[in-house]
């Protein structure tokens, strides 16, 4: 295994992380602000508790997860198609480096952000509604597991797009819409039996539920599930990410 290497790629990450770290962070942060302003304090207001749970604290778990998921796309996304665009990942590519090496520089970057951004949105939750943690460890397992997947779905687009405005077809048109299905402002409970049984099909379901379990010891599906779904996600992932290397899929052409 090639530390160095490794390093290398994470600190370049980091490095370009930091330095639009106003963008970064504040508008993400910003933004779920104001979700917690809109839906918690004026609509949660005129809401009853969900599940014994206030509909303010209710939907923390599902905020932090719509601004994981979206920046975990696009942070390991970019990261590696601005190499691409700029033609610097042929000097990668002739490096002794391999593949897995490549992946956990720019993949552990990725997750990394997301990881320290979910955190930061968790303590900024707090200025705004009280809420528990009844299961710490298994919440930062899920923060974990949930970066690194969609961080790797991430990486995936970045390879795939061939323009810059393709980097933003997938998390626009198809993960946002999955995760404003998928039970961040609501229980699926609270749907006709026929849209809980198509709500199913969502992965995201699984995903926010496990998440908001770690929180409250609630979820409209089981933690098991939750937690095979996301595994069995990563791992079709990681599948994908090896035949785009074996095949040099639009990276060597």
């Amino acid at each position: 295994m090639n530390v160095h290497a490794i390093r290398a790629i994470y600190t370049f990450e980091m490095a370009r992380w930091f330095r639009t770290l106003v963008q970064s962070i504040m508008s993400p942060v910003i933004s779920t602000s104001l979700y917690f302003i809109v839906f918690g304090s004026a609509i949660g207001a005129r809401m009853t508790q969900i599940d014994g749970i206030s509909y303010a604290a209710f939907i923390v778990p599902g905020l932090i997860m719509l601004s994981v998921l979206t920046e975990s796309i696009s942070n390991a996304s970019f990261g590696i198609y601005m190499p691409r665009y700029s033609g610097t990942i042929y000097e990668v590519l002739s490096a002794p480096v391999s593949f897995i090496e490549i992946v956990l520089g720019y993949v552990g970057a990725a997750a990394t952000k997301s990881i320290l951004l979910g955190l930061i949105i968790l303590s900024t939750a707090r200025l705004f509604v009280p809420f528990t943690v009844m299961h710490p460890l298994w919440m930062v397992a899920f923060l974990i597991l949930t970066s690194l997947a969609f961080s790797l779905l991430g990486f995936i687009i970045g390879i795939w797009a061939s323009g810059w405005e393709k980097l933003q077809i997938v998390p626009i048109l198809i993960i946002t819409p999955l995760t404003f299905l998928g039970g961040s402002f609501y229980s699926i409970n609270m749907l006709p039996v026929f849209w809980q049984k198509v709500t199913l099909f969502n992965p995201v379901v699984y995903l926010i539920n496990g998440f908001r379990w770690s929180f409250y010891g609630i979820a409209d599906v089981s933690v098991a599930l939750s937690l095979a779904v996301t595994l069995l996600f990563m791992l079709l992932c990681l599948i994908v990410v090896g035949w785009v290397f074996k095949t040099g899929y639009r990276l060597k052409n």
